[in-house]
């Protein structure tokens, strides 16, 4: 069996909830829509570079943890392959943590589309304050993104001010 990471009942020490990842993969066999992890990167007083990735993969299981070096030898022993990453910027850095806190104590149900691993991604950033995710959990076919209709009034927003406030 492959690695998939190691059980955690904590969030490691030292980790930035101020802008996490969605990391999109390849899926394993026919799975057309991939796969998603939360990357969450160290503070940057503490470390340049590392982090610790979180997935759920597995009908009902515990979430798993992976060191940066987990994360490669997981994609080496699925032979996955890195598709992208999503920056998510969290208002609420101490609720994603927590929300993280509290999954990793938790099984996971996985129910392939409606309850996978985007929607795992997606609650943690939900607990974070942001409003990212996926309109079909499918990671691989769409953005990892805000709503579309947040995105078309920031950009409404944005014209209206440009036209009656030009400085």
């Amino acid at each position: 069996m492959a690695y998939e990471g190691e059980i955690m009942q904590q969030v490691p020490a030292n980790l930035d909830f101020t802008m996490v990842y969605a990391v999109i993969v390849s899926g394993d066999g026919p799975n057309p829509c991939g796969h998603a992890l939360l990357f969450v990167p160290f503070q940057r007083n503490i470390a340049q570079s590392g982090g610790y990735y979180f997935q759920v993969a597995g009908v009902i299981r515990y979430p798993r943890g992976l060191s940066v070096e987990g994360y490669a030898r997981y994609m080496r022993e699925t032979g996955k392959t890195e598709i992208t990453r999503y920056g998510i910027p969290l208002s609420n850095p101490s609720g994603a943590q927590a929300r993280l806190a509290e999954l990793l104590n938790k099984y996971w149900v996985w129910l392939v589309i409606p309850h996978n691993c985007a929607a795992f991604v997606e609650d943690i950033a939900r607990g974070g304050g942001s409003s990212a995710g996926l309109w079909s959990n499918c990671p691989s076919r769409e953005t990892f993104d805000r709503p579309f209709y947040e995105r078309a009034y920031e950009e409404v927003d944005r014209q209206i001010r440009r036209l009656y406030m030009p400085f």
